[in-house]
């Protein structure tokens, strides 16, 4: 994943349920990784070493977040609270636009899985079991539209950061 973020210049994810690493904190990362078995220090660390990417100002970044992706409580709702207050402070970046899209939107059809488009030259699909990488032009075309229709859907900016920062307050109530 680092070599694509790294040869790409334009870079969307729609993250329907969890968090990219990109914009996870430490701990996030930690309990993202809690089902995997052994020791996942080093994987935490590439992972981290991975989100120096997202200050290349020469690379542009889209994440648009679902309410269920921020909210989905993989730590307790302190850690919660400075994950969601992280994402605020990485909208603020030039090259990274955060929208996120709270439940209750309207928006036709149905989201199935996350999912990352870079440039015009590749796509994956997450699943449960594992990554789909799509390269034929027809799907990389198709995902990006459906990223389009996501995008067309989702809160920006000033908009994005006050349902941010109201979505964190939920968990600073629980502290």
């Amino acid at each position: 994943m680092a070599a694509l973020d790294a040869s790409s210049t334009e870079i969307r994810y729609f993250l329907l349920s969890m968090l990219t690493t990109l914009l996870a904190t430490p701990e996030y990362i930690r309990a993202s990784l809690a089902h995997v078995p052994g020791d996942t220090t080093k994987a935490v660390a590439k992972k981290l070493d991975r989100q120096t990417i997202i200050h290349d100002e020469s690379k542009a970044f889209t994440f648009i977040l679902t309410e269920q992706a921020v909210h989905w409580a993989v730590l307790p709702p302190r850690a919660m609270m400075l994950q969601v207050d992280r994402l605020v402070s990485l909208s603020r970046l030039p090259n990274i636009r955060i929208g996120v899209i709270p439940l209750g939107t309207y928006i036709p059809g149905c989201p199935l899985n996350t999912f990352t488009v870079y440039d015009s030259s590749l796509a994956t699909v997450e699943t449960e079991t594992g990554i789909i990488v799509l390269r034929d032009p027809r799907d990389i075309q198709k995902y990006r539209e459906i990223f389009s229709m996501y995008e067309n859907h989702a809160q920006f900016d000033e908009q994005a950061r006050e349902k941010l920062e109201e979505w964190a307050d939920t968990f600073r109530r629980d502290i």
